[in-house]
């Protein structure tokens, strides 16, 4: 275990750490900002995250219908994303040249859209159709080897908005007529991942059910810093 005592870590940041089971007592944390898996977070002597929950849920309905477990409340939740990252796509558009700016060391709005291309070929088309063919090339995956451009990504193509765009209009449309057709006795079944070394490596003997949150969580997850991000950026224009 590592012990900071009296050390001056304003300004510090911890990206992709685990920090659970973290300790810290007597320290002053103003203006802080928390991202990530966060449960069971006690903020003196308070459990916080029932009411974080409960507030993320007041301000984004869509997260309930991600949670649940009737098809068309899942379809729904599809539908509703697929709308919202529409208007921030037109948004984007509102500005030339935003898509491929980004801010505090995180992705662009292209790169983030081409990161879900991956995450509906890796955890939609391989684990809940049993998918064997290639990724779509211009994904972007994992940094870690040997899933790193793996699989059919090419790193270096450098697709334009309305090609990604295209793309992800394809697949949300494949998305939710496959959830016009599949039935709760379905997505409990373990998914259907190909016995090979292909991302991801974790996916087998998880519910389709389980697969299937993932691309919606990480879609939802991604719409909110791709908005975050442009808040800022414009924020930063207007100055």
């Amino acid at each position: 275990m590592t012990r900071y005592v009296d050390e001056d870590l304003k300004g510090a940041e911890f990206r992709e750490c685990d920090l659970t089971g973290a300790r810290m007592i007597g320290v002053v944390m103003q203006d802080a900002v928390i991202d990530g898996l966060v449960t069971n977070l006690v903020v003196n002597g308070v459990e916080v995250t029932e009411y974080v929950e409960a507030e993320l849920d007041r301000r984004h309905p869509v997260r309930v219908l991600i949670r649940s477990e009737d098809p068309a409340d899942l379809r729904e939740a599809a539908h509703q994303l697929h709308a919202d990252w529409a208007a921030t796509i037109e948004r984007i558009r509102r500005t030339p040249g935003i898509e491929r700016r980004s801010v505090n060391d995180e992705w662009s709005a292209v790169e983030t859209l081409r990161h879900l291309v991956f995450v509906h070929d890796s955890w939609f088309r391989r684990c809940c159709l049993g998918s064997t063919e290639l990724f779509t090339s211009m994904g972007i995956g994992p940094t870690v080897e040997p899933y790193c451009g793996a699989h059919g990504l090419d790193l270096a193509l450098d697709p334009s908005l309305d090609e990604i765009v295209s793309v992800r209009d394809a697949q949300a449309a494949e998305l939710e007529t496959w959830l016009d057709k599949v039935t709760a006795t379905q997505l409990a079944v373990p998914a259907p991942v190909p016995d090979d070394d292909a991302w991801p490596p974790y996916a087998r003997g998880r519910s389709m059910r389980r697969c299937l949150g993932t691309v919606l969580n990480e879609t939802f997850e991604h719409y909110g810093f791709c908005g975050r991000d442009l808040d800022l950026l414009e924020a930063q224009d207007a100055e």
